[in-house]
């Protein structure tokens, strides 16, 4: 069990965390969640020893291993890969170096024997002579196949590496395992498989995380970091939401019952107080007024958009018709023969291991990408309009020096200020963060941006690419409402699952053969595919 006990932690004159007493029980997965900038990752940091806090004390049992994953992507670019993972299990890796070197020595003495035998008794315990066989299946799960095993780290693209990384995490069962935001770079097949993965883990696991299906599946409890407090929830992340939401509404409709009695005793008070005959009951009243006290509500530091999508007219039956689109990428085939029609009513996830060739079609359906990169036809109905939010949104920020107010002011029809504003601050640009520069926004302001730009276009169709990359959780779960609640027709591809297995009533799977089209939801798709049903 970790046992943390009065930590407090501080940058200058700000307060992370203060009095934080929580235990971490092995058997449990804790999802770690909270505002950007809360200190999720530096509460992980602050149990793993990484940082020291100024009060308290983080206590894991001596003879108990924790595992923390990687950040540094480069770390181990001089290694092989399933060196790599073997790494993630210090002690067995110095006794298999250490072994090596023994056998290698050409002068070995009676010493040498002696401690190469300790040695080998350790590494047997450790379970030493299945490190290779277990760091292999730990990657194939993860979608790493044999030929990366001997290649060394810095031929992998970043999205491999996270792959690796995380095995190494996961190598050798430790029994306390950090995870900090692990299904980033992940494909939905990768990350299907370390849910399954995690849900069957004995030991503890403390993981951050921006996807809420993954939470939702592996996490037995919640532990919410906001205004320096760090509060343990049993249940997942929507058990928790819910239970805030509702906490909240009732917290609330509480104020009012009391500001109600609160304004009736004042008109009473202020009636009667100077009458003689009812004195006794305007100063009765006086005490149970002085008595009457608003609950109080914890502030918060989470702070959601809100984000709705409107259309300024209703979509005909024809929506969209692809006939024969294939598609090239350097010299590598991305698409292929691809043909499929779209009706009104299909909100289509578009799915599939290679996101290149998601991008491709993406940008081919929302007419981006020069015609002579591709072939086929791409016809769209009379009646539609379509708005897009691309994956790289460089162009529209990279040397642009507009404050937002005016940024935004570029795509709207109404240029008054007020108008423009009040778009921003849906996506929580208000006051002077409005006039921030449009090219020094951070990742996820540009894409709330984008969003702005979308809700004032109005089309009828909207096409997002990969749109909560950058988000947080807050930003993430208004969006997902937002495009649930919008009324006209939806493609798109995202890593959130939960976003599209709750707005998709409709997979298309890129594959090198085509695509696989299927009207269903993505839980439903997924295990039709597991079940070898097409």
């Amino acid at each position: 069990m970790i046992d943390i006990s009065g930590v407090e932690l501080r940058f200058g004159a700000r307060i992370l965390f203060e009095n934080v007493n929580i235990q971490f029980a092995k058997g449990c997965c804790y999802g770690i969640i909270g505002a950007n900038g809360a200190g999720k990752s530096t509460f992980l940091k602050v149990i793993s020893g990484e940082i020291e806090p100024q009060k308290g004390f983080v206590n894991i049992p001596r003879n108990e291993r924790l595992a923390v994953l990687e950040q540094d992507h480069f770390k181990y670019d001089e290694y092989q890969v399933r060196q790599t993972v073997i790494m993630g299990h210090r002690r067995l890796y110095e006794i298999m170096c250490e072994k090596e070197r023994l056998y290698s020595k050409t002068d070995f003495n009676d010493e040498d024997g002696i401690l190469l035998g300790e040695l080998e008794g350790e590494f047997a315990e450790l379970d030493g002579w299945s490190a290779e066989s277990n760091a292999e299946m730990l990657l194939q799960g993860l979608g790493l196949g044999e030929e990366f095993y001997e290649r060394p780290m810095k031929d992998l693209t970043g999205g491999q590496k996270v792959k690796v990384l995380l095995a190494q995490a996961l190598f050798g069962d430790p029994d306390y395992l950090l995870l900090d935001e692990p299904t980033n770079h992940l494909d939905l097949a990768s990350c299907r498989w370390l849910e399954n993965y995690l849900m069957d883990y004995d030991n503890c696991v403390l993981v951050v995380s921006h996807d809420r299906h993954f939470l939702n599946k592996v996490c037995t409890h919640t532990v919410d970091i906001d205004f320096s407090r760090v509060t343990l929830f049993q249940g997942n992340y929507d058990f928790w939401y819910e239970y805030t939401q509702l906490s909240l509404r009732q917290l609330k409709d509480q104020t009012k019952k009391i500001e109600a009695r609160r304004k009736e005793l004042q008109d009473f008070i202020a009636r009667f107080s100077a009458n003689a005959s009812k004195s006794k009951q305007a100063t009765s009243r006086k005490k149970l007024l002085d008595n009457l006290e608003l609950p109080v509500v914890t502030r918060s530091s989470r702070r959601y958009p809100f984000i709705s999508f409107t259309q300024e007219r209703e979509i005909g039956n024809d929506v969209l018709f692809v006939n024969g689109l294939s598609a090239e990428k350097g010299k590598r085939q991305t698409l292929n023969d691809i043909t499929f029609t779209m009706e009104k009513g299909d909100r289509i996830g578009i799915v599939g291991k290679d996101e290149v060739a998601i991008t491709q079609l993406l940008d081919i359906l929302a007419g981006v990408c020069p015609e002579e990169e591709y072939k086929g036809e791409v016809k769209w109905g009379v009646t539609t309009s379509r708005s897009y939010l691309p994956k790289d949104n460089s162009e529209f920020f990279d040397g642009c020096d507009l404050p937002l107010t005016d940024w935004l002011r570029q795509f709207s029809k109404d240029q008054t200020e007020s108008y423009v504003r009040g778009f921003l601050g849906r996506m929580l640009f208000s006051g002077d963060e409005a006039l921030k520069k449009a090219d020094v926004l951070s990742g996820g302001e540009k894409v709330r941006c984008m969003l702005s730009r979308q809700m004032l276009q109005n089309a009828n169709v909207i096409i997002f690419d990969d749109p909560t990359n950058h988000l947080d959780l807050e930003a993430i779960t208004a969006l997902n409402e937002g495009i649930k609640k919008f009324p006209g027709s939806v493609i798109f591809y995202s890593h959130d699952r939960e976003l599209v297995n709750t707005v998709a009533n409709r997979i298309i799977e890129i594959v090198p053969e085509g695509i696989i089209d299927k009207r269903m939801t993505y839980d439903e798709y997924l295990e039709n595919r597991a079940e070898g049903v097409f």
